[in-house]
């Protein structure tokens, strides 16, 4: 996924060695039929289920990538020396880090890499982000954030996100200077004085409005007039959507009828 200030999102969808530029497909019919096959995304072994949106069960337990501190970096050690793999976290957990607010669903606060902006903002579907903070490492970041936590939101409601809330006149530098105040002492440092907003453009023709999800495994294949994509997600006419980074190493047949 690429993105400039105020352009459209560019979406590329990985399908073997290839990658399908999906903006232009917007508008157009095409189907996706799920072949029955999935190979984990890390070791390549078949498998009959995927776990972590891709992962075998042998790599879902023991590889850095599913790390506990993936989702609550609160929880990551790397700092301390302990880490599933120490070369991965010099990688991935002991560099800086960003703590952000965005509009998804509403406001919330994250946590990324600072390597992962914009990609993890566009991943989330949010149409604003603005930097809170800038730590030396992923423990630092998820202590800040939860201590934010007591005042805003720290995830997505993927439907509303959907519909295409929009943010209105919310104000993410009157917002940043509000928590910033609420930051804990010990951490205040931490907090940047970098005021960009940035403004995240998708490629959608149509929002859904009832939404039906779909999964792959109950309806192998999926057809219809692609209305957008947004975040992690592929929007279909009739209100149907899939979360397309859900199905990591799953075998699909992609075709257009333009």
């Amino acid at each position: 996924m690429e993105s400039t200030h105020g352009e459209v999102i560019q979406y590329r969808l990985p399908l073997g060695e290839h990658r399908m530029d999906m903006n232009q497909l917007v508008g157009q019919e095409i189907s996706m039929e799920y072949l029955g096959r999935i190979n984990c995304i890390r070791c390549g072994r078949e498998t009959r289920r995927s776990f972590a949106q891709g992962y075998c069960y042998p790599c879902f337990k023991s590889a850095p990538e599913t790390e506990e501190c993936v989702l609550r970096p609160e929880l990551c050690r790397a700092h301390e020396g302990v880490a599933r793999d120490m070369d991965y976290a010099r990688e991935h957990c002991l560099n800086e880090h960003v703590v952000y607010l965005a509009f998804t669903s509403g406001l919330k606060v994250g946590v990324t890499r600072l390597t992962q902006v914009p990609t993890r903002w566009i991943d989330q579907g949010a149409v604003r982000s603005i930097e809170l903070a800038r730590t030396p490492n992923r423990y630092t970041a998820g202590m800040l954030e939860v201590a934010m936590k007591d005042h805003i939101q720290d995830r997505t409601n993927w439907r509303k996100m959907l519909s295409g809330s929009d943010p209105g006149d919310l104000d993410l530098v009157s917002e940043k200077a509000r928590l910033a105040e609420l930051v804990p002492a010990e951490l205040r440092q931490y907090v940047t004085k970098d005021h960009q907003v940035l403004e995240l453009v998708y490629p959608v023709s149509k929002f859904p409005e009832k939404i039906k999800s779909l999964d792959f495994e109950k309806e192998p294949l999926v057809s219809g007039i692609l209305m957008g994509i947004k975040g992690q997600y592929l929007m279909f006419e009739g209100n149907r959507v899939i979360n397309i980074r859900k199905y990591g190493g799953y075998y699909i047949r992609l075709q257009a009828y333009g």
